[in-house]
């Protein structure tokens, strides 16, 4: 009877013994441990993003220094001064805007050269912070970029050599060569409305321009606001016809990062209820914006 009774307890025991164990094991592979335990934070990695260095934003203030693409060819937007070295427009000085707005100094700015080719993957690879260089927003480029509200209006028209037989984009027929930039929205537009014509394209502005007056060309389209810069340049070329399309510009930022771009948005409405954008605008383009 006593071995019986010790069987049982032993018995007993083991039981017990299993019922601790289990309470410490998986089921169907989800944790028993309970949430926001010790072990719990430990064995599940965080999915958000870490603090200080989450957003560009955080990366710009921690390394007090704004990072802009601008152009470096492109009169009263960005041109690259040959003789100090300084590049200088409007871009350049909206941007510098920018930096004095988020980080108190406009000096605390660097920046960097892209193309309308070369912008986009600069801004990817996080060698800049935002692109300011005559962007025109687009549904296509919303789908990679973030942007800010527009910054500036322009318009598509045609550079010509003056007493050049084209006066507007209804005059572009087959066998007519039209300069463009390549990454511009330019192309496509030119190639829409006149799709006979032969579109030759260059890597930048000024390489077009330098076609269009050595000859290799009957015309060269974009932006008026950019196409002024060049007749600045040499008064041998007229801007001609009524611009065909609308190039609202804008600042673009990587996709994501929404907390800039309320930023950059806030700072362009201060700049412009405070007269420092008229201002700007004026410095460059020669009159006030249309309202």
């Amino acid at each position: 009877m006593i071995a019986r009774k010790w069987n049982f307890i032993v018995l007993l025991s083991a039981v017990f013994a299993l019922a601790g164990c289990a309470s410490t094991s998986t089921t169907g592979g989800a944790s028993s441990t309970p949430a926001g335990s010790p072990a719990a934070s430990a064995s599940a990695p965080s999915t958000a993003k870490p603090a200080g260095g989450a957003s560009v934003l955080d990366e710009i203030k921690s390394r007090g220094k704004l990072v802009v693409g601008v152009k470096y060819d492109t009169k009263l937007f960005g041109l690259k001064n040959p003789t100090g070295g300084e590049v200088e427009g409007f871009d350049v000085d909206i941007a510098k805007a920018l930096a004095k707005e988020i980080l108190g100094d406009e000096k605390k700015i660097e920046l960097k050269e892209v193309t309308s080719k070369t912008r986009i993957p600069m801004l990817d690879n996080k060698e800049i912070d935002m692109i300011v260089a005559t962007m025109t927003i687009t549904d296509e480029r919303k789908k990679q970029v973030e942007f800010s509200d527009v910054y500036f209006k322009a318009g598509q028209s045609l550079l010509v050599k003056k007493g050049s037989p084209i006066k507007s984009v209804a005059d572009i027929k087959k066998g007519t060569k039209v300069l463009a930039v390549k990454g511009a929205t330019s192309v496509g537009n030119i190639k829409a409305k006149a799709p006979e014509a032969t579109v030759l394209e260059f890597d930048n502005y000024q390489d077009a321009f330098s076609a269009l007056k050595a000859g290799q060309g009957d015309t060269l389209t974009t932006d008026n606001a950019i196409l002024y810069g060049m007749v600045a340049q040499d008064p041998n070329f007229a801007v001609v016809g009524e611009p065909f399309t609308d190039e609202p510009y804008g600042i673009a930022m990587k996709k994501g990062e929404t907390a800039l771009q309320t930023v950059v948005n806030d700072s362009l409405k201060k700049l412009q209820s405070n007269g420092e954008y008229d201002k700007l605008y004026k410095k460059w383009i020669g009159e006030a914006p249309s309202k």
